[in-house]
């Protein structure tokens, strides 16, 4: 993350969800580096007003709120107090919410079919909520970013319910580049690897060393590693980039 700030993101507002904690208050501070107005939405409000409070002491414009990204009510109730905050219009949207340390790792046959059920209303049903919600107020020129996986690649064992949801998000990420794509919105996923966040170092023992014989770049992955590339297709340079996934996993996945 960016020590000192620049004016990339001066007058634009970016709408982070899952933002509570992990990656997703990582993202948040990133594009306050940068200079965006960032508004912080999480299921877990008390983490999203932490957030928003690290986001101001930063010296960015924050705005947090509770959102269920399952939720109709909740997106569209969600998206229309960001617009308000971002003076009518939310000009980035990084879709990061999603269920991740919580999801269960077992064979196939044995993924609990309501366990699934939640897996996908959360990392696919939500997503599209999300960006249903925002496109009103999605302006010419608004990005947005769906976070995906690098497991959608390497077809991670016993997590059928999570890769399959993943790749629901890629899948998507193209159809919905294809229709906002007429209102010259760019749409485009990052599929990162493993990356050392809380819910990471929770889940792996020895995280820090976990794959990286595996890669191209011998070391783990860091939340500022997938911040940049968010940043990267929020920003002017990626103005002609849309419809794609970015794999962002220290060259892993043609090892």
């Amino acid at each position: 993350m960016p020590t000192t700030r620049d004016a990339v993101g001066a007058g634009r507002t970016v709408l982070v969800t899952g933002a509570a904690g992990g990656l997703g208050r990582a993202f948040a501070l990133g594009f306050a580096a940068h200079g965006y107005a960032v508004a912080v939405a999480d299921i877990d409000a008390a983490g999203a007003e932490e957030t928003a409070r690290l986001v101001k002491e930063a010296g960015a414009a924050a705005w947090h709120g509770h959102v269920d990204v399952t939720s109709v009510d909740s997106t569209e109730a969600l998206a229309a107090a960001v617009a308000d905050f971002g003076g009518g219009q939310i000009d980035v949207l990084v879709n990061n919410a999603a269920l991740y340390a919580t999801v269960s790792r077992a064979p196939l046959e044995q993924i609990d079919p309501a366990e699934w059920d939640r897996v996908m209303a959360v990392n696919v049903k939500g997503p599209w909520l999300v960006v249903r919600a925002a496109s009103p107020y999605l302006p010419e020129g608004g990005r947005v970013v769906n976070l995906s996986s690098a497991t959608v690649y390497s077809g991670s064992e016993q997590w059928a319910h999570y890769v399959a949801s993943k790749g629901a998000v890629i899948a998507m990420t193209r159809v919905m580049a294809k229709e906002l794509g007429r209102r010259s919105i760019t749409v485009n996923a990052i599929a990162p690897g493993f990356t050392l966040t809380e819910a990471s170092y929770g889940l792996i023992e020895n995280a820090e060393s976990y794959g990286v014989d595996r890669g191209a770049l011998r070391r783990a992955g860091q939340p500022d590693d997938i911040v940049g590339a968010a940043l990267f297709l929020a920003g002017p340079g990626a103005a002609y980039v849309s419809g794609q996934t970015v794999v962002v996993d220290g060259g892993r996945q043609f090892i």
